[in-house]
C-alpha cells in the first residue's frame, strides 16, 4: 500500500519535481517529463520513451548515456497527454529525429500518435516503435495486439545503443523493431497494487494463488494457478517463452539471449536472485546463453507483488548493442572489464592452507557416529516443524528469522553429519562436521552458537574409543562452556543459555543411572521448564534487548528451540535404545 503521498492528485507530479532534484546530474526537469541534463548531441538520433508514472524505473530512471533521451510522463498508470510527450520530444530533438517506442497501450497510441503529428508538421522527423512483448496478451499470429511491459527496457536499451553509436533515424528505428520483433515475456502477480489515495488494491488475487499473464496494471491474466515455489515460477517462465521463438530463430540450442527478470515492486531482490538461479539452469540446460542478464526492478507497478522474465534472442548486431556502456539513474552497463591481473596485489595476504581431512574413525566411534546422525536426523525435523513458531516468538522483540535460521542450520548438519559417516569418520568428527555446516547454513548468533557447540562436544568425544554417558555429559559441559565463552550470556540473560546450562546441569547428574537415554530426556524436561520460565525475564543481550518489555511474557526462541532440539534428541535416543 502506498503510504506517502500529499494530494493523490499531485502524486505524480511531485515524484517527478523529487526525481529530478535527485538526479541533477542525469537529467533535467521539463513540461510533461525529463530530458538528458547534457541535451542531445548534435545530429545524434534522440530516443523518447513514455508512458503513465507508477512504473518507476521505468520510464524516467531510463534517461541517461547510452539509453533514452527522454521521457515522457503521464498521471498515475495514464498516458502522458499529446501535449506532454510533444514538449518532451522538442527539447530532446538533436536535429536528426526522433524515435517514440513506448509500450502497446490505447491511450499511449493515442498521444504519442498525435504528438508525431504534431511534431512531423512542424518538420520534425518522428518515428514509431511499439515495444508488443507480452505473450500472455495476445496469440503469437496477433503481435498488434500484444501489450508493452518489462520488454520496454530490452527495445530501449537496444535503440538507445545504436542511437549513441551514431545511427541514422532509419537504422535506429530498424534495430528497435528487430528488437521488439525478437523480445517475449511473461508475468505473473501475487497481489494487487494500490494507488495513493486509494482504499483498496486495483484488484485482488486469492491466498494462495498466482494470477498467471497480468499486465503491470492489473489487466486480466491467462489462468489463475496455485502460488509455486521459486523454482516452479522460473521453469514456468522459462518452458513457456521457449515455446515462442521469433521466425528467425529456428531452435533454442545455439541462441543467445539478453535475459530481465523484473520485480514487479513487492517481490525484493533476494527472491528474484532465487528464481534467477533456476532460470540461469534451464537455460544452460536447453542450449541457451544468457548474455549480460539483468535481475531487479526495471517496470514496476507500484506495490504489487508479482515478477516477470523477459528473452529477447540476440544476433550479432543486437548483442553488441545489449553489451554497450549505458548510464542512467536506475540502469547502467560498464564498458567490458581489462583482463584482470593473475597475481595477487601487493601486500595481499596468503590463502591460509585447508584444514585438514580427518580420518576414518575407529570402529566403535563410526557406530557411535550412527547415533549421532539418527539424533541429528530427529532435531532437524522437530526444529523444521516447529520453525513458524519460533519464528512467531522472535518476532516479538526481534527480527523474525530465529525459526528459518534453525531450520536451515539443523538441515545442514544433519546433512553433513551422513555424509561425514559414509566417508568413515567417527563421532567427533562427525559432530565437527555437523557443527561447522550448521555455523555455514543456519547464520546469525544462534547460528554461530549451535556450530560452536557441536564442534566442541565434537572435540571433547574424538574418534577413538565410544562415548559413554559421562562422556557424553563431560562433552555437553564443554560446549555450554564453549557457547558462553563465545556468546557471552549467563542464566537469566534472557538467552538459551537459560535452557542449556540447567539442561547441562541434569544431564551431569542423571548419567550416574547408565542410561543415556533415560538421563537425557530428564534433562530435556528440565530445559523445556526453563525455557518456558524465561517469559518472565527480560532480554539482558541480543537483539531482543533494545525493545526488553516487549518481550515480556514470551518465552525466549533461542531457549525454547533448545528445549525443542534436545526433546526431540531424548525421544530418538530411547527409540534406538529400545530397538538395539
Amino acid at each position: 500500500m502506498t503510504l506517502l503521498f500529499n494530494d493523490p492528485a499531485d502524486f505524480a507530479d511531485e515524484m517527478t519535481d523529487g526525481f529530478a532534484a535527485a538526479y541533477t546530474r542525469f537529467v533535467h526537469r521539463v513540461p510533461g517529463g525529463v530530458v538528458r541534463r547534457e541535451g542531445t548531441a548534435t545530429g545524434e538520433v534522440a530516443l523518447v520513451v513514455g508512458g503513465g508514472s507508477g512504473h518507476y524505473p521505468a520510464f524516467a530512471g531510463l534517461v541517461g548515456s547510452g539509453l533514452a533521451h527522454g521521457a515522457a510522463m503521464g498521471d498515475l498508470f495514464a498516458s502522458p497527454s499529446a501535449a506532454r510527450v510533444r514538449s518532451v520530444a522538442q527539447a530532446a530533438d538533436g536535429g536528426a529525429g526522433v524515435l517514440f517506442c513506448y509500450g502497446n497501450y490505447a491511450g499511449d497510441v493515442l498521444n504519442f500518435t498525435e504528438a508525431q503529428e504534431r511534431l512531423r508538421a512542424d518538420g520534425v522527423d518522428v518515428r514509431t516503435v511499439l515495444v508488443t512483448d507480452d505473450v500472455s496478451s495476445a496469440p503469437a499470429g496477433s503481435p498488434e495486439r500484444r501489450r508493452g511491459i518489462a520488454g520496454d527496457l530490452a527495445v530501449f536499451k537496444l535503440a538507445g545503443a545504436a542511437a549513441a553509436r551514431g545511427d541514422s533515424l532509419d537504422d535506429v528505428e530498424r534495430l528497435a523493431r528487430r528488437a521488439n520483433d525478437r523480445t517475449r515475456t511473461l508475468g505473473v502477480a501475487f497481489s494487487g497494487c494500490t494507488l495513493p489515495g486509494a482504499s483498496a488494491p486495483l484488484f485482488r488475487v486469492p491466498a494462495g494463488r498466482m494470477a498467471v499473464g497480468m499486465g503491470i496494471h492489473g489487466e486480466p491474466g491467462i489462468s489463475d494457478d496455485s502460488l509455486p515455489t521459486a523454482d516452479e515460477l522460473a521453469a514456468l517462465f522459462v518452458d513457456r517463452l521457449l515455446q515462442e521463438l521469433p521466425d528467425d530463430v529456428a531452435a533454442p540450442a545455439g541462441g543467445r539471449v539478453a535475459v530481465i527478470l523484473n520485480g514487479l515492486g513487492s517481490v525484493k531482490y533476494e527472491e528474484l536472485f532465487v528464481v534467477y538461479r533456476e532460470i540461469a539452469r534451464r537455460l544452460a540446460a536447453a542450449g541457451v546463453t544468457a548474455v549480460d542478464p539483468d535481475v531487479g526492478e526495471f517496470c514496476t507497478s507500484f506495490d504489487m507483488a508479482g515478477a516477470s522474465l523477459t528473452l529477447t534472442w540476440l544476433d550479432d548486431e543486437l548483442e553488441e548493442l545489449w553489451r554497450a556502456p549505458a548510464d542512467t539513474p536506475a540502469y547502467r552497463k560498464a564498458p567490458q572489464a581489462l583482463t584482470r591481473r593473475e597475481h595477487p596485489p601487493a601486500g595481499a595476504a596468503a590463502a591460509e592452507p585447508s584444514a585438514a581431512t580427518p580420518g576414518p574413525g575407529s570402529e566403535a566411534s563410526r557406530a557411535a557416529a550412527s547415533t549421532a546422525c539418527a539424533v541429528l536426523d530427529a532435531v532437524a525435523a522437530a526444529l523444521d516443524g516447529a520453525a513458524d513458531e519460533l519464528g512467531r516468538l522472535d518476532a516479538v522483540a526481534g527480527d523474525g528469522d530465529h525459526g528459518i535460521g534453525m531450520r536451515r542450520g539443523s538441515l545442514a548438519a544433519a546433512a553433513a553429519a551422513r555424509a561425514g559417516h559414509d566417508r568413515d569418520l567417527g563421532c567427533g568428527a562427525v559432530l565437527v562436521v555437523a557443527g561447522d555446516a550448521w555455523a555455514d547454513k543456519g547464520g546469525g548468533t544462534s547460528g554461530a552458537l549451535w556450530g560452536t557447540a557441536l564442534r566442541a562436544a565434537g572435540h571433547r568425544l574424538g574418534d577413538g574409543d565410544a562415548p559413554t554417558p559421562g562422556a557424553m555429559a563431560a562433552a555437553v559441559a564443554d560446549a555450554l562452556a564453549a557457547v558462553r565463552q563465545q556468546g557471552g550470556a549467563a542464566p537469566g540473560d534472557k538467552t538459551l543459555v537459560d535452557a542449556f546450562a540447567p539442561f547441562a546441569q541434569e544431564l551431569s547428574r542423571g548419567v550416574g543411572g547408565g542410561s543415556l537415554a533415560a538421563a537425557w530426556r530428564a534433562a530435556a524436561r528440565t530445559a523445556t521448564a526453563a525455557a518456558d520460565a524465561t517469559a518472565d525475564l527480560l532480554p539482558r543481550l541480543g537483539r531482543a534487548r533494545p525493545h526488553a518489555e516487549r518481550s515480556l511474557g514470551t518465552p525466549d526462541p533461542g531457549a525454547r528451540s533448545f528445549a525443542i532440539a534436545m526433546t526431540a534428541a531424548a525421544d530418538r535416543l530411547t527409540q534406538l535404545e529400545e530397538t538395539s
